[in-house]
C-alpha cells in the first residue's frame, strides 16, 4: 500500500475529522472565554475588590538600570502573575463548561431504564429443582 493511499485512509477515518472539528471549535471557544473573562468577569471582580485589575498585578524582581542620560540600559525583571490569575480563571470557566456539556451528553446517551425482566430460564429451572428437593 502506498503512502498516499495510507494517508487517504487515515484522513477518511471519522475520528481524525472529529478531532479536527473539535480543535477548531475549541480554539474558537477559547477566544470566547478569553473575551468573557477579560471584558465581563474581571471588571466585575475588580469592582468587587475595590477596582483591582488583576492583569496589572506584578512583582518587580530587579529594577531597570538607567544611565546618566536617562536611557534604560537594562530592562526591569518583572513577574507578571496577574495574567496568570486571569488564565487560571479562564481555565476554570472552560473546565466547568466542558463538565456541563459532558454531563448533558451523558444524560442524553443514558439509555432509558427498562423494567427489570423476569428471572432467566436457568434461575427458574434452579428454583424448580430447589422446590422439588424441599419436598
Amino acid at each position: 500500500m502506498s503512502v498516499v493511499s495510507e494517508f487517504k485512509e487515515f484522513i477518511a477515518r471519522g475520528n481524525v475529522i472529529d478531532l479536527a472539528v473539535g480543535v477548531v471549535i475549541g480554539g474558537a471557544f477559547g477566544k470566547i472565554v478569553t473575551s468573557l473573562v477579560e471584558k465581563i468577569i474581571m471588571p466585575v471582580v475588580g469592582l468587587l475588590t475595590g477596582g483591582v485589575d488583576f492583569s496589572k498585578w506584578s512583582i518587580t524582581l530587579k529594577e531597570a538600570v538607567v544611565d546618566a542620560a536617562g536611557e534604560e540600559t537594562a530592562p526591569a525583571l518583572v513577574l507578571g502573575f496577574g495574567d496568570f490569575v486571569n488564565t487560571i480563571i479562564q481555565f476554570l470557566i472552560i473546565a466547568f463548561v466542558i463538565f456541563l456539556v459532558i454531563k448533558a451528553v451523558n444524560r442524553i446517551r443514558k439509555p432509558a431504564e427498562e423494567a427489570p425482566a423476569g428471572p432467566s430460564e436457568d434461575v427458574l429451572l434452579l428454583r424448580e429443582i430447589r422446590d422439588s428437593l424441599k419436598k
